[in-house]
């Protein structure tokens, strides 16, 4: 079967990043709606990546979380603007059960499929994060957002190059940590060291994803794809959001 390319997840991935900061340069609404529709789209796909039964059914529930949480990042209190994310995934891994149930009894990968898709309602979840940081009180959203998204964009390109995982994934995270440096020093607000460890989270878990894609031995389709590449950059906004949190004077 053909495996799965590279450059096929990162258009994806660079087509949600280049979204989120567009967005973000508008408007928080603006922001809520491109990382919502990503979120929904992306949860859709999760199940196809996964190969798991009943994949439209979870995948609705995946899409409701996503805008669910993006929408309530957006309408919630700057003061506690993720205080419901817990809740509405919650609903979500309730949902599931509730599927698993229908199914019936003797159904083949039921655990696999419960697992699963349980951890892709958490990832759709944090994409409220990029919402949440672009609501930050004071000037340091705008360099917090560009730092990260500088990380992942510099990341991506980097585990693009085909060589080993034992050479990628150290100068990436580094790369990452400089990038986001250099764009919190055009960009102030962020402190060039908070900006590195932003970078450098952000880029550890970008290689971490070049990795699981290399081990596939086939593609999961357009819409798994879709997923793989878009849920890595929308699941890093809660990531940006609580370093900003920190780290953010």
């Amino acid at each position: 079967m053909a495996r799965v390319k590279l450059w096929s997840i990162a258009v994806p991935a660079a087509t949600v990043l280049v979204g989120i900061v567009a967005a973000s340069f508008v408007s928080p609404e603006a922001t809520a709606f491109f990382a919502g529709a990503a979120a929904a789209l992306a949860g859709f796909g999760w199940p196809f990546l996964l190969g798991v039964p009943a994949r439209k059914s979870q995948g609705l529930v995946l899409a409701l979380v996503g805008a669910g949480s993006v929408a309530a990042a957006y309408f919630a209190p700057a003061t506690a603007m993720l205080t419901w994310l817990p809740g509405i995934v919650a609903v979500g891994v309730g949902a599931v059960f509730l599927i698993q149930l229908l199914r019936g009894t003797g159904q083949p990968h039921r655990l696999e499929s419960t697992i699963g898709v349980i951890s892709g309602a958490l990832i759709a979840g944090m994409a409220a994060g990029w919402v949440a940081a672009d609501r930050l009180p004071g000037g340091g959203s705008e360099s917090l957002i560009i730092s990260g998204a500088a990380a992942i964009a510099v990341a991506m390109l980097i585990s693009l190059i085909p060589l080993a995982d034992r050479i990628t994934a150290p100068v990436g995270v580094v790369a990452g940590a400089l990038a986001a440096a250099g764009a919190a020093a055009l960009v102030p607000g962020l402190p060039l060291a908070a900006a590195a460890f932003v970078g450098a989270l952000c880029a550890a878990v970008i290689v971490a994803v070049r990795r699981l894609a290399l081990i596939r031995d086939d593609s999961p389709g357009l819409l798994g794809i879709l997923a793989a590449g878009a849920f890595p950059v929308l699941a890093l906004g809660t990531a940006v959001y609580f370093a900003g949190r920190l780290l953010v004077p």
